[in-house]
């Protein structure tokens, strides 16, 4: 038996309905003064900003709201969000969201309490001062960027590219899976098709060990039969369900903090920044070949997969072609600067298996190629 693993999880994770509202105590113990960070109108539509401005109130503590975070959150914006927190004087720092704001609220965090790093320079310059406490209130089911220390930001020349380390982490994650319940079919889709992405590639990379496989299993083992039946197209998860595909995105993010992605996530990021392929989306379509490849390199690894998802390996490939699917069409040129880009991409070199840059334009050729 392998009992090798190292597990990390700065983050004290509290879940349980209406632990928001509930959590006044958590916000008093932080200070009296405090950034909410969130997008345009999403947090508010859930309720969850709602929650959180409630107990910030009966705990008599100040706020501000920050909502100006996009989809694939840009430095800049988050260079803006660390100088509104310092103007503001904020103690601490709340994001509510689904990838991107909470992405952009630990990248806020560190901008604020560092004056010295400007947009994109949360690449190269050194973090001088710890980062604002930061809690994280997810309200989609895909990420994971609750319980992870990487914060997937976009450089100002439109490339995605992410941070991480201990700076990046929340000091608490509260947890109620009830935010998830408005989201749209097609949105509930992609961010579980993330969370599969998420489960799946760090099951394979070189740097998972046993317990971050127990992990993906068990993301999978609850993410597969509800995509399942979004093969219906009048179906819609009940609240158990959203449940159960909530916390299976935080199982695949505790995975993939150790064993981070591969080459479909890297490869996704291009079809997201130049197409505006959704994120979880645009990672899933390279998921059939990932897997492919990881079968020759690990077959075993392969098989405990298929058993984990409840269904034949015939019929996962076959519900990946029914969810994986994008009308874009690539141009040669373009492909090929994708393919010299690439030459470079960590991903590739976390993957299974040898595949590489031209492997990855092969592809997209083959998929998405006029």
């Amino acid at each position: 038996m392998d009992t090798q693993f190292s597990f990390c999880m700065p983050a004290e994770i509290l879940s349980g309905k209406e632990i928001v509202k509930n959590s006044e105590i958590i916000f008093s113990s932080l200070g009296k003064r405090c950034l909410i960070v969130t997008g345009k109108s999403s947090a508010e539509k859930c309720g969850a900003l709602a929650d959180v401005t409630y107990a910030l109130k009966k705990a008599e503590i100040e706020y501000s709201v920050f909502n100006k975070i996009t989809e694939n959150p840009l430095t800049r914006t988050c260079c803006e969000g660390g100088k509104a927190a310092r103007e503001f004087g904020a103690d601490f720092v709340i994001g509510i969201g689904g990838g991107s704001p909470l992405d952009a609220a630990k990248a806020v965090c560190v901008y604020a309490a560092n004056e010295h790093i400007v947009n994109d320079g949360i690449y190269t310059e050194k973090i001088q001062n710890p980062p604002l406490p930061l809690i994280l209130i997810g309200t989609t089911a895909g990420t994971g960027s609750e319980v992870s220390g990487v914060s997937v930001l976009t450089r100002e020349n439109g490339r995605k590219q992410s941070v991480s380390g201990k700076s990046y982490y929340a000091k608490y994650v509260l947890a109620d899976p009830k935010y998830t319940y408005s989201l749209p079919a097609a949105s509930t889709v992609s961010t579980a098709l993330d969370a599969f992405a998420h489960a799946v590639e760090s099951y394979f990379s070189k740097k998972y060990d046993c317990l971050s496989r127990r992990f993906s299993c068990l993301a999978l083992s609850e993410i597969i039969p509800i995509l399942s039946k979004f093969r219906n197209p009048d179906f819609t998860p009940d609240e158990n369900e959203r449940d159960r595909l909530y916390f299976a995105s935080l199982y695949a993010g505790f995975a993939l903090n150790k064993g981070g992605t591969c080459f479909p996530h890297g490869m996704g990021y291009a079809l997201t920044e130049d197409y505006g392929v959704p994120h979880g989306l645009a990672c899933a379509v390279f998921i059939p070949a990932f897997l492919k490849e990881a079968k020759k390199g690990d077959p075993d690894g392969f098989a405990e997969i298929v058993k984990s998802c409840g269904i034949s390996e015939n019929e996962l490939f076959k519900l990946l072609g029914s969810l994986c699917k994008t009308d874009i069409t690539i141009p040669i040129e373009k492909i090929e600067e994708y393919r010299i880009r690439w030459t470079t991409l960590k991903n590739f070199k976390n993957s299974p298996t040898d595949f590489n840059a031209d492997d990855g334009a092969s592809l997209v050729y083959n998929l998405f190629g006029e």
